[in-house]
């Protein structure tokens, strides 16, 4: 059962809930993905994590979940992710790419290039900003060394400002013609929520 393919919309009631209860399983895979992690101290990138972040997220709503996409997909009417055929290869090399720099990079930035690379490979047929968004975390995550406390998590603080979310993305896309890649809205977006997200320190006056 797709629900998508029952109903025709996204608005549809029961596709909104069984939305928000899949958004509810997926941060609770996400964060025991984290702390298996810690616990097996592997705190690496994988396909197959990503791939069952994006299941969780879209179970029994589109067909293809936590698969690579078969088909073509659009992005609004100024982008056209890589063609299907090119996605398991971009896939691999993104994610070596990722774990090759693991130790050397900030974290923030790190998250900032997997925020940006998945977003631009688009490799799901659908849930692929859900399933960006808390990849991203989950690197951050690792990268910390523990689950990251906070009230609102960043992923969803990205989402609740999805203007500049977007206008980040975009602005990293257009550097690409410049041969120099450039995250710093992308940047400066993530650090500006991660210090909404997470507690203030004891001896710091809020």
């Amino acid at each position: 059962m797709f629900i998508f393919e029952l109903v025709g919309s996204e608005q549809h009631p029961a596709y909104q809930q069984l939305s928000i209860e899949n958004l509810d399983r997926q941060y609770s895979f996400l964060r025991s993905a984290v702390l298996a992690s810690m616990a097996l101290e592997r705190p690496l990138l994988s396909v197959e994590a990503i791939k069952a972040l994006n299941y969780h997220a879209i179970s029994c709503l589109h067909s293809n979940a936590g698969q690579l996409r078969p088909c073509h997909v659009t992005v609004g009417n100024d982008y056209a992710p890589p063609p299907p055929w090119e996605v398991p290869a971009r896939m691999e090399m993104f994610v070596d790419e990722v774990n090759r720099n693991w130790d050397a990079t900030d974290p923030v930035y790190l998250a900032a290039f997997v925020l940006w690379k998945l977003n631009w490979i688009h490799p799901f047929i659908n849930g692929n900003g859900r399933t960006a968004r808390v990849t991203a975390y989950l690197v951050l995550c690792l990268k910390a060394g523990q689950w990251l406390p906070g009230e609102t998590l960043l992923p969803e603080l990205i989402r609740q400002n999805r203007d500049m979310y977007v206008q980040a993305l975009k602005a990293a896309d257009a550097s690409l013609p410049t041969g120099q890649l450039d995250l710093t809205e992308l940047h400066v977006l993530l650090t500006q929520l991660l210090s909404q997200q997470l507690p203030p320190e004891p001896n710091e006056v809020s």
